[in-house]
């Protein structure tokens, strides 16, 4: 699935794809973008933990925080900013929605 609405987005996936309170891990040139639905609203992270790159989106989700699977770090959902302090945060991707279409810019924002 990758349709151009914007020469920056690409569309990932329906809004019912992402189930509530779950995740679902899409390619965007190169990237391997993890969607999260926190109360419904999609965030897409990099599919990668900062701390020895883990596969975020394949972590346990519980109150809009996810644990890494790998070693247990956690970050809020909302912000990408990890629980235990600002030392380390999850690289964001913007998240347009257009009807039920899901589209995500194809680069990170800048950090």
């Amino acid at each position: 699935m990758s349709e151009a609405i914007h020469p920056d987005f690409v569309r990932v996936a329906s809004r019912g794809d992402v189930a509530p309170g779950g995740a679902l891990v899409v390619a965007i040139d190169g990237y391997d973008v993890a969607l999260f639905n926190v109360e419904g609203e999609i965030h897409a992270y990099e599919n990668v933990c900062p701390h020895q790159g883990g596969p975020i989106g394949e972590g346990w989700i519980e109150d809009g925080v996810v644990t890494c699977p790998w070693h247990a770090w956690r970050f809020d959902l909302r912000t990408g900013g990890m629980t235990l302090g600002d030392f380390a945060r999850l690289r964001r991707f913007d998240v347009r929605i257009d009807g039920n279409d899901v589209f995500v810019a194809n680069e990170p924002e800048a950090a």
